[in-house]
């Protein structure tokens, strides 16, 4: 694999981007056939794509593995219950073994079976002239800025929370807390509610409320997220599942709106850009996807970025929720900033939380450490090749990065480097990559978060 632009600090680095173009390539050297994969959610709302594979026979491992990681990409862009597998049986036979409860992707089946609250199965459609029709519901959300808001950002490592009034923040604090390590939902619950009184305090009412949170919503409802990763399954269902709206009730009848973060980034881009087709990347304790389409909604989709494969490197890292290799979580948040700290020269004291060991790497930043530089160099360089890769699912117009790895002068460095890869490797793309000011990246995503319910 030839890469124009390599990271410092990970030779062995294989971009999908890349490894679908050489793949198709070869297909059109050796021939091939059309595959069809689509994700069903309910029969209101299909993602359906196709792709030229080599024929079966060719080189069925090749293919397989491809096909497998095209699912796998598709299933966590859209979300739902059901794969559909069109044009090749092969195909079929070998993702259906993949995703199910004894397959390698034994843990993505169980995560949509859960969320969408339906058994998880993989289905052949025959021929690819059976494929389902691609069916979606985006819909108008947020850019309310009348009354008086609480917009409430919950992240791993802190918690951020302003308000806002028609529009303008009057208030806004970051607080650190730890809910990942938390066992007790009640840790939770009170940080959520003492962050949404310190914001009410600074108004003369509250009229709606907004939460940007990591995770998975369904009509306001917490389905999946990595800030209750401690909370037993049953403390989940019990305390967990309604909690944004239990905390809301706190303050009256109001409008609640909760979205998952990257949504929430993906609108403030949309917001501050004025226009669509806006992708959204906060990339912190975890990384967080988002997408806002050309007409200003939100799109629906799942948009976990985190768990989409960015690696074709079968060495990559592996996520130790996922038990995957090469997604997005090891490369794009502080999780990839402290898998490179060894190789540009960082010790981290292993005491530390991972919020403290950005937070190292940072000061070694600006202090004008040499491995520091790498490590978000290195980020950049994977950026650039996987929003070419994003761009093969999503229309992209504009690209929003936001979080605490971006913070500083590393988001900057980050930034360049992703721009000179788009620009030497894929310059047919014309998407422009942005960071917010300073202020914006570290509490944007909360003060947009504000403008999500609509009142009356």
């Amino acid at each position: 694999m030839e890469l124009k632009v390599r990271p410092a600090l990970d030779a062995g680095f294989a971009p999908l981007s890349v490894a679908l173009r050489d793949f198709s390539e070869e297909v059109k050297q050796r021939g091939g056939q059309k595959l069809g994969i689509a994700i069903w959610r309910d029969d209101e709302r299909v993602m359906s794509f196709s792709f030229d594979a080599l024929r079966d026979g060719v080189d069925d491992a090749r293919n397989l593995r491809i096909a497998e990681r095209v699912a796998k990409t598709l299933l966590w862009i859209y979300g739902g219950a059901k794969l559909i597998v069109s044009g090749s049986r092969v195909v079929y036979e070998h993702i259906r073994s993949a995703f199910c409860a004894s397959g390698a992707r034994a843990f993505d089946a169980a995560f949509m079976a859960r969320v969408y609250e339906h058994p998880f199965e993989v289905a052949y459609a025959g021929g690819v002239e059976n494929a389902p029709t691609a069916r979606e519901d985006a819909s108008p959300i947020g850019r309310h800025l009348d009354g008086c808001r609480i917009g409430f950002d919950a992240g791993g490592s802190d918690r951020k929370v302003s308000a806002v009034i028609d529009g303008q923040a009057v208030y806004s604090e970051e607080v650190v807390w730890h809910p990942k390590v938390q066992t007790d939902p009640e840790y939770h619950y009170r940080g959520i509610l003492e962050a949404m009184k310190t914001a009410a305090s600074h108004m003369p009412r509250v009229d709606a409320i907004g939460v940007s949170s990591a995770g998975i919503y369904i009509d306001n409802r917490i389905m999946a997220a990595s800030l209750f990763l401690k909370v037993s399954d049953e403390d989940f269902e019990r305390r967990v599942k309604n909690m944004y709206i239990d905390a809301a009730r706190q303050f009256g009848d109001v409008p609640l709106e909760v979205a998952n973060d990257g949504d929430v980034t993906a609108l403030a881009g949309a917001m501050e850009l004025n226009d669509g087709n806006v992708m959204g990347i906060a990339m912190g304790t975890s990384e967080a996807g988002g997408f806002v389409d050309g007409a200003g909604n939100i799109t629906g989709w799942l948009n976990e970025l985190a768990f989409v494969p960015v690696d074709a490197n079968p060495d990559a890292m592996r996520d130790e929720w996922s038990g995957d290799t090469g997604c997005g979580v090891k490369y794009f948040s502080q999780d990839g900033v402290i898998k490179l700290a060894p190789a540009a020269g960082i010790a981290l004291d292993e005491s530390l939380s991972p919020g403290e060991k950005l937070k190292v790497v940072q000061a070694h930043m600006a202090q004008g450490h040499e491995g520091a530089r790498k490590i978000y160099a290195s980020i950049g360089v994977y950026l650039g090749y996987t929003l070419a890769f994003y761009a093969m699912f999503y229309e992209i117009n504009h690209v929003l990065l936001m979080g605490r790895v971006t913070s500083g002068e590393g988001g900057d460095l980050v930034l360049a480097k992703a721009q000179e890869v788009l620009r030497t490797e894929y310059p047919q793309l014309k998407m422009q990559v942005n960071l917010p000011d300073e202020k914006s990246r570290r509490v944007g995503q909360s003060v947009a978060a504000a403008s999500l319910p609509q009142i009356g």
